[in-house]
Formats: C-alpha cells, structure tokens, sequence
C-alpha cells in the first residue's frame, strides 16, 4: 500500500535529518497535554523560507509521520512539483499530494474538494518563499493568503496545528543549490481548537476571513524570528 512506502520515506528521512541538523521545539503557551497529537485537521506552516522544509520532519514523532503517510493532504506550488529533484521529492511526501497555481483557480477547488474527514491538510499559507532580502520573488512582502481561512470554514471543528518557522536561510537559500550542514532548525508551535477558533474570528465582525489574514499575520509577526537561525527566546519570560 502507498501509506507504508511514504511512512517508511518519511522514517528514513526523519533519521537522515537527524545526522545532519539538530532540533529545537518552543510551544506557545501551555504545553499540550499531547503535543504533536495524531488528530490535527490542519498544520499551517508558517513564514515560508526555504524548499528545504521538509527538514522539519525531524521534529514530529514517528506517530504524526504515519498519520502524514495514511491521511496527509498537501498543496504544492505546481513551480516546485516541477523542479527535477525537490519536485520528486514533494510528489510522495503525503497520502495526497495536490499540484496547485497560486492563483485562485480550478487547482484551488481540487484541494477544498480532497477534504474529507480524515484529512490532515499540510499548507504553507503564504504561498510563496522569502528571498534573502526578506521579499518574495516579485519583491513584495510576504502575507498570509485567505486559502487557509477557506480550509478552517470547510474543517469546522478539530485541532489547528500553527507552526511558526524561525527561518531555513542558513541552511539553504532560495537558489542555493546545496544545504548548509549541521545547523539547528527551530520552530515555534501552537495547537488552536478550529471551533472556538472560527467563533472568536467571527466576534470581530466584518469578513471572517479578512479577520484570519489579521490574526495569523499578527501571530507570524509575534512568533516568528528572523531568517537567520538566531536563539528563540523563552516564552516563560
């Protein structure tokens, strides 16, 4: 079956990763009671550096790989699917990996339309990468499209996972051909009830989803340190 191929890529390469780079978890607020939950409806990778984020695998346990190998749903920049090696790579990292433009199209639709009840939808919801000189491609900044507030009114319900990047530029920039080795990658997480979640979004009036794009901008610019892999800071203090 394709799960177990794609469980046992995901196994190899968390070990690989952890030859190579070391691994920093923060958590936002409280710690939950079980961090790294197999039931996330939605992981919203935030501050979007690098191709090289699959390097983040080496942060889950081997339980969330396997629910990413059986349900994972994952929308990838049709760019980067095309790419000769990063793009065989992204083709088979998930159960369901849905090629997309990043306009809002029939591609789009595809992804809304694969959502079924035991999904775990993975997105990068900015779309596009940081440049070395903090833009996109385009030299615009970066922003948090209204994508991921179309999935969280599809969800409904269940558990949000925010995993917010400290930034991948020292260890492969966009254009950078090879990695730079042995460097931590560091990420900050938050788990959110979608729910209450939609609720307090809604509380604010006007358009739910203009209010998400508020939200998780605010929550990126929060959280979110720069690109070059400096020291989180305690959040206890």
């Amino acid at each position: 079956m394709r799960y177990r191929f794609v469980y046992s890529l995901l196994y190899v390469l968390r070990r690989i990763n952890h030859l190579f780079y070391t691994f920093e978890e923060q958590w936002v607020g409280e710690v939950p009671e079980k961090p790294w939950t197999s039931d996330y409806r939605l992981v919203a990778i935030i501050n979007h550096t690098s191709l090289f984020e699959f390097l983040y695998a080496g942060l889950p346990p081997d339980r969330f790989m396997l629910r990413m190998a059986r349900h994972g749903l994952i929308p990838v920049a049709s760019k980067t699917i095309e790419r000769p090696l990063v793009g065989k790579f992204w083709r088979i990292i998930a159960a369901n990996v849905v090629s997309i433009s990043r306009e809002r199209d029939h591609t789009w639709s595809r992804v809304l339309e694969s959502v079924d009840s035991d999904s775990m939808v993975v997105i990068a919801p900015e779309g596009r990468m940081k440049r070395a000189n903090g833009l996109d491609a385009f030299g615009r900044p970066l922003r948090i499209r209204s994508g991921i507030a179309e999935l969280l009114e599809a969800l409904g319900e269940g558990k949000m996972l925010l995993a917010y990047s400290q930034g991948l530029h020292h260890v492969q920039i966009p254009g950078q051909h090879f990695p730079n080795l042995m460097r931590a990658v560091r990420m900050r997480l938050e788990e959110v009830d979608i729910a209450p979640y939609l609720e307090s979004m809604r509380s604010r009036g006007g358009e739910l989803r203009e209010a998400i794009v508020a939200d998780l901008t605010a929550r990126r610019d929060r959280y979110c340190t720069s690109n070059r892999g400096e020291k989180v800071e305690s959040l206890a203090n």
